[in-house]
């Protein structure tokens, strides 16, 4: 059976799809941002946070009455307020017990709540809660009417808009939440560090963020540890935004057979509810040989605190390994400060002074608030405690009057109004008396409800002593009200209370520490460099080379001999010298490709003359033979330098090196030794090695050869004693060799471009 369904065009709308898409995601980013990620700067707390609270304050589970099971609380929260998964719900349960993640835990927790090692907590179920004594801050004064309520998501229950926290909760517990496009990383400071920069923010609203500091230096980790970049605190509070590097607290103890332990007392905050990933990552380098230093990790914490014991070898330099240990380890880490919170449904960046602001205004709207419900509130009683002494003076009218009428109604009327109508009077004189009578209706009420008891005197001097008591109080808080710095005075006074209630010492200390390198123990051991004809570089260990075959060494047309702790040194065509350390060019298998000279220096697309070791450069001369006929003995030590890359020699615009040759000390002042130069033409010279002048590699050189136009120097060589050719009669052969070099280094192009 079909459906028909008749077309109507006015039952279709037209949207440009880019333009809903846009206006979508834009109401889910402020929906995550306004009503999910983000802490309230009043309260300092997420939405589900102060759900949870709200709820479990519903539920009467105030800090003197027994805890009720997580299950229970996840499940009113969300059936009534937070209508998401309980999962979440339940975690943020959690996190708010947390000793090692609030200066000031929210909730009380009975049962598995995890720990700082990184175990997970039990399922709900299992585990109770109640509110604690620092939650109890921000909802005791809820049934005082000082906040504003809304509807929940079905309008079928009210729920705050925000909490009448009376600490500067945000900066003491801190906050962490991930929105869209913006993230929120409060650090948590200590309770009474912040209620006394509270205080003198009272009374001085104009400080200066140096003077508040004295108050408030620094943030104040549950986990303790060391801020060790204390002088970067002060922008940080200015901006409400920068980096905070947190390292763990050591102590040194002797051990057993002469070895010394490095003890790990308090670990950074970034680590907190992960302790034992950080365990776990010291055997790992121990394992590794990372830190050979290392003898055996173990975790000795107990409920006392934390204890992770690292045992180091005997005669080992204990300092460098902690300095190594706190660069290579979660020992230290980086907290990222980002203040960034919401106001007035704004996301937005304060500094410390100004967070420390919109609590105090805040605090003001409270306690405004709160003495006009106080003051409203005494005011009536007032009333109705006149009323009731001024019945006590004319009691036997008032008895009169009840004992003569039919009703409740009819007596109310005659006691606010003076209306006598059909009440009966035993005289004229009782009858002329209640038409004056003027009670007010509370008066009337309570007359009506007063029992006989209070006509004792006793009571009726409890009365007129509760009268007077009321007079004081409403002048008090008129007197509050109308005055600014009165007002301050109280909030200040219920501070210093609360100062009292959370005083913790610091834990975390703030220094200001320059990092000291590690200086890593490295076994020195002979390696081969090995160099194919595409520039793939490799070292292998002197083991495995004289394994290799003649065949294989053939591939390779450099093979550099050198130590582990030396540096390769690169000679290039465009007269640079590129370094690179041994340590730096990866170790492998004579099967494993090794990785590009060019990815290891920054030789880029030159042409590459000549390698070496800087332990025999340094030992060297080198003889330097440019194009255009200029040549140059330049000593080795001349390249001495802690930089990657240096200018070799000096060249004339156009000009560029053909050969470098490197001779050894004895080589460089053989008497025999002869330089022969070939030209691109056929031209071809030859002279004595002692008549090149030793130069400063910043030299030029001098003119070896004169060149006829159009001809350069293709080939410098100096024969040994012990070759059997004559360059004369072997030109071409010369040519094909650079040839092949040419070919080779177009070879190495192609493959780096590759």
């Amino acid at each position: 059976m079909g459906i028909h369904m008749k077309e109507t065009t006015e039952n279709i709308i037209q949207l440009d799809y880019s333009e809903e898409m846009r206006n979508s995601f834009r109401d889910y980013a402020i929906s995550v941002i306004i009503a999910r990620a983000l802490p309230d700067v009043r309260d300092g707390l997420k939405p589900v946070q102060r759900r949870i609270l709200y709820a479990m304050k519903e539920l009467g589970l105030d800090p003197q009455k027994p805890h009720r099971k997580s299950a229970r609380i996840v499940g009113d929260t969300m059936g009534k307020y937070h209508p998401h998964g309980d999962s979440s719900i339940y975690d943020a349960l959690v996190r708010m017990t947390e000793d090692y993640s609030m200066s000031i835990p929210l909730v009380d927790g009975h049962g598995n709540f995890g720990s700082i090692d990184g175990d997970g907590s039990a399922a709900m179920r299992y585990t109770e809660a109640r509110l604690s004594d620092g939650a109890m801050t921000m909802l005791d004064h809820l049934e005082k009417g000082l906040v504003p309520f809304i509807p929940n998501f079905d309008d079928s229950e009210k729920e705050p808009v925000v909490l009448p926290a009376m600490i500067p909760n945000l900066l003491i517990n801190g906050s962490t939440g991930i929105a869209v496009g913006m993230a929120t990383n409060i650090p948590p400071h200590n309770p009474a560090e912040v209620i006394d920069g509270a205080i003198a923010y009272l009374d001085n609203p104009e400080i200066t963020l140096d003077k508040l500091m004295k108050y408030i230096p620094g943030p104040d980790f549950p986990t303790g540890g060391i801020i060790i970049n204390q002088e970067d605190i002060r922008n940080i509070y200015e901006t409400g935004e920068g980096k905070i590097r947190l390292r763990a607290a050591t102590e040194i103890e002797n051990g057993e057979n002469g070895r010394k332990n490095i003890i790990i007392t308090e670990i950074p905050y970034t680590v907190a509810g992960n302790k034992t990933k950080l365990v776990e990552n010291l055997v790992i380098l121990m394992k590794d040989k990372v830190f050979d230093e290392i003898y055996d990790v173990r975790d000795e914490s107990s409920k006392e605190g934390i204890r992770v014991v690292i045992e180091v070898k005997k005669d080992r330099d204990t300092e460098n390994l902690l300095n190594g240990l706190y660069k290579k380890t979660l020992m230290e880490d980086t907290y990222g400060v980002n203040m960034l919170a919401v106001k007035e449904q704004q996301p937005m960046v304060f500094s410390l002074k100004a967070m420390l602001k919109e609590f105090i205004v805040f605090q003001e709207e409270l306690y405004t608030k709160e003495y006009e419900h106080l003051l409203a509130k005494t005011e009536n009683r007032l009333e109705i405690v006149d009323g009731l002494i001024r019945a006590t003076d004319v009691i036997d009218l008032i008895i009169e009057i009840l004992r003569g009428s039919s009703s409740i109604g009819q007596a109310k009327a005659c006691l606010t109004a003076g209306d006598i109508t059909d009440i009966k009077f035993k005289s004229k004189a009782s009858e002329k008396q209640a038409k004056t009578l003027d009670f007010t209706e509370r008066q009337a009420e309570a007359i009506l409800a007063m029992p006989l008891s209070r006509l004792i005197g006793l009571e009726i001097l409890k009365l007129h002593e509760e009268n007077d008591s009321l007079r004081n109080s409403i002048e008090n808080y008129k007197l509050i009200l109308s005055d600014k710095a009165e007002l301050y005075r109280v909030i200040k006074t219920t501070l210093k209370e609360y100062k009292k209630t959370f005083n913790i010492p610091r834990r975390t200390q703030l220094s200001s520490i320059t990092n000291v390198d590690y200086v890593e123990e490295v076994k020195i051991e002979d390696l081969y460099i090995l160099i194919d004809r595409f520039g793939y570089t490799k070292s292998i260990d002197s083991v495995s080379y004289t394994r290799l075959s003649e065949d294989t060494i053939k591939e390779y047309p450099n093979i550099i001999l050198c130590k582990n702790t030396d540096k390769l040194c690169l000679f290039t065509a465009e007269s640079n010298m590129h370094q690179v350390k041994v340590s730096q060019i990866p170790k492998c298998k004579i099967k494993d490709k090794g990785a590009l000279i060019h990815t290891l220096c920054k030789v880029d697309k030159e042409n590459i003359l000549l390698y070496t070791s800087f332990e025999q450069l340094f030992e060297s001369q080198l003889v330097f033979s440019t194009k255009a006929g200029f040549i140059k003995l330049v000593s080795g030590i001349e390249f001495e330098t802690i930089r990657s890359t240096i200018s070799a020699t000096k060249l004339e615009a156009g000009d560029e090196i053909v050969s470098i040759i490197m001779l050894s000390a004895s080589e460089a002042l053989a008497k025999d030794s002869k330089v022969i130069l070939l030209t691109e033409k056929g031209a071809s010279l030859g002279f004595q090695l002692e008549e090149i002048p030793e130069m400063k590699k910043t030299g030029r050189g001098v003119k070896s050869i004169e060149l006829e136009k159009g001809d350069s120097v293709v080939l410098t060589v100096i024969p040994k004693p012990t070759d059997e050719y004559f360059l004369f009669k072997e030109k071409e052969l010369c040519i094909k060799k650079v040839r092949l070099r040419k070919r080779a280094q177009k070879g190495q192009k192609a493959q780096l471009e590759k």
